[in-house]
């Protein structure tokens, strides 16, 4: 009896771990960490396609490689919108140019953060798994379950809770504002979204992302994204600050780092001519 004990305690993890692997189409084992225990994903990692003009894919422009989709259910790459959802979806395609929120300098929140066209940085102990992103300052603290979800927040990074199934960590993101767009064509959600991710290296230098995003209040079914970030292994290879500066209409937009604005970090010049206009007035 206590050997068929052990047996039916262990399967549950044996069956995870096989799911996972057949679900990753992956069998490669990652490094530990200092437990022996827990997979290492640590390091700085960005995707190499351009999926965050348009997850739906799109042919390219100035500058821009072209993409295909990175939806791979449905099976014909498009998102199963409602009639109505669809109908916003155009409206915001046509404002796109002006009303992408993370044009003006939004957090791209989740799963957009991880495909944006910037890379981020993995950081891990046994027990804690965060990550950090370029875009815009922005981070996210996995928080180990069975911790319930935070109710009532509508948050750009969402509240994530996090298991490991094998070698895969997987978790659920809710909490998210309605105020994202998943790319820049302006595709999105509702304030009902939940986000179920599947992080799973595949080899020494790769790591593949699953989304699978729910939303009845949006779309006729659950959908599926699939894409592969790479570490970036250059010696200097690091984050570097992705600034924004607030226009003469109180918007906030993004700035090369190496425009020699961005060493101001904060265009004070409107206060100064305000200061300077009040002294005149005295």
């Amino acid at each position: 009896m206590k050997l068929l004990i052990l047996s039916l305690e262990s399967a549950p993890a044996v069956f995870a771990e096989q799911s996972a692997a057949q679900r990753s189409g992956s069998s490669y084992k990652p490094g530990r960490l200092w437990d022996n225990k827990t997979p290492d994903f640590r390091g700085i990692w960005q995707v190499r396609d351009t999926a965050y003009v348009n997850i739906e894919g799109h042919s390219g422009g100035k500058g821009i490689a072209p993409a295909k989709s990175i939806i791979v259910d449905p099976p014909n790459g498009k998102i199963p919108y409602t009639a109505e959802a669809l109908a916003k979806r155009q409206e915001n395609y046509k404002s796109r140019m002006t009303a992408d929120p993370s044009i003006k300098c939004y957090q791209s929140g989740v799963p957009r953060a991880t495909y944006a066209a910037t890379p981020l940085q993995i950081i891990q102990s046994p027990g804690n798994f965060v990550i950090v992103y370029q875009e815009n300052h922005a981070f996210r603290y996995f928080y180990p379950e069975p911790r319930p979800h935070f109710r009532g927040a509508d948050w750009w990074m969402g509240d994530t809770r996090y298991h490991w199934e094998g070698d895969t960590l997987v978790t659920n993101v809710s909490a998210l504002t309605d105020k994202l767009w998943l790319d820049q064509a302006g595709n999105y959600f509702s304030l009902d979204v939940n986000v179920h991710e599947r992080y799973t290296m595949t080899g020494p230098d790769t790591l593949q992302y699953e989304a699978t995003i729910e939303d009845a209040k949006v779309y006729t079914r659950p959908w599926t994204i699939r894409t592969v970030l790479h570490r970036l292994k250059d010696a200097g290879a690091r984050l570097i600050e992705d600034e924004c500066l607030e226009d003469e209409n109180g918007i906030h937009r993004h700035i090369s780092p190496y425009d020699p604005k961005n060493l101001l970090k904060n265009d004070y010049r409107r206060w100064r001519i305000a200061d300077a206009v009040s002294k005149n007035k005295k």
